[in-house]
C-alpha cells in the first residue's frame, strides 16, 4: 500500500521531533539483524561478554 503525501509529511515530522527514539529503534534493529542473521560463534561469544558487562553496569 502506498502512502500518501501527507502521511510522508507526518512521518518525517515524528522522526525529525524524536531522532534519539529514531536512532535508537534502527540501532536496535541493526543489532537484531546482526545477530540473527550474520553473526558467527565468537561474534556471538564476544557479545554475551559485552552483555553481561553492560547488564552489570546498569545494575550498579
Amino acid at each position: 500500500m502506498a502512502l500518501t503525501e501527507s502521511q510522508h509529511k507526518a512521518i518525517n515530522r515524528y522522526r525529525s521531533k524524536n531522532k534519539a527514539q529514531v536512532q535508537y529503534i534502527n540501532r536496535r534493529s541493526i543489532a537484531k539483524n546482526f545477530i540473527l542473521k550474520d553473526a558467527t560463534k565468537e561474534d556471538l561469544d564476544m557479545l554475551l561478554t559485552h552483555i553481561k558487562e553492560r547488564e552489570q553496569e546498569l545494575n550498579d
